[in-house]
């Protein structure tokens, strides 16, 4: 879902018996475009320029022009971490410049990759960005989900399904405010992914041997969820975006920690012993960006 935080993208993590079909057409086209950019990063390199608005440096790296941001830090090497910012380089104190372009034209072909794979993201993103008004569609358990205003004001918010079209009938007129038809949904969504992920958890806990106490939910924009050693489990309500076997995962993920409070081999064994296609679902997850909700 890649280390180096492309992995926090959504950033960053469902019915588990299902794990054929779990891409559709444009999410392999999405796949399909990152591994293009990892073969061949320098297509109109010429071009390119990626700068962190916190660059104090730049170099040319294969005919890219990178701004990067340089950090001291208290560390026995250079580090190199690409996010939705650019390229920030993490050195010692006592290392000089000179031994950080060495080190960075050593890396330039993974800094290169990775920046242009950040940036194909970022636009899948942009592009998915959600209107709020009538007739905008939302994935939904990964499937399209219509917007219908013009209900009663004061109904409930509720799901109509007409074979495979699904749409979600809010209780606003149809000239009502993007904010009003965002906190209906999104309150919407939430009541969902409770009902969904304490179904799972149910589901998941008995084959993993171990209990779960508290169920929160989060908005975190990194990151899908969290376990803590007592028995609580955190996950984010934007996972309802997601192919319930993809939702799967990361709660197999956090109740897995519940054993193994680390990504040890047992963890990773621990996963795969009730998801043998964990890995593929893993990979499916973090090359799938969330829709912008702002």
């Amino acid at each position: 879902m890649i280390p180096q935080l492309l992995q926090g993208l959504f950033g960053g993590w469902g019915t588990a018996a299902q794990p054929n079909g779990l891409q559709s057409s444009g999410q392999k086209i999405l796949v399909a475009q990152a591994y293009q950019a990892q073969e061949a990063p320098e297509n109109g390199a010429n071009a390119a320029v990626f700068r962190h608005p916190a660059a104090q440096r730049q170099v040319m790296l294969g005919g890219v022009l990178v701004g990067y941001a340089l950090q001291r830090v208290r560390r026995r090497s250079i580090g190199f971490v690409v996010d939705g910012q650019g390229l920030t380089v993490r050195a010692p104190a006592g290392v000089a410049l000179a031994e950080i372009e060495r080190a960075l034209h050593g890396k330039a072909g993974w800094i290169v990759r990775k920046l242009h794979e950040v940036r194909l993201l970022q636009q899948h993103r942009e592009a998915g960005r959600i209107v709020w008004a009538h007739g905008a569609q939302l994935p939904y358990l990964g499937a399209p989900l219509r917007l219908q205003l013009g209900a009663t004001p004061g109904a409930r918010v509720r799901l109509v399904e007409c074979g495979d079209e699904r749409a979600l009938q809010l209780a606003l007129p149809h000239e009502a405010a993007a904010q009003q038809a965002r906190a209906q949904v999104q309150a919407w969504f939430q009541r969902q992914a409770r009902s969904h992920f304490t179904a799972r958890l149910e589901y998941f806990a008995p084959q993993l041997e171990v209990r779960w106490q508290r169920l929160s939910l989060s908005s975190a924009r990194t990151r899908w969820g969290s376990a803590s050693a007592d028995g609580s489990i955190r996950l984010n309500w934007r996972l309802l975006h997601y192919a319930p076997a993809l939702i799967d995962y990361v709660v197999v993920h956090e109740l897995s920690h519940l054993r193994e409070m680390n990504h040890s081999p047992r963890f990773w064994c621990t996963v795969e012993g009730v998801l043998p296609d964990y890995a593929t679902r893993r990979r499916q997850l973090r090359a799938q960006p969330a829709p912008l909700w702002d």
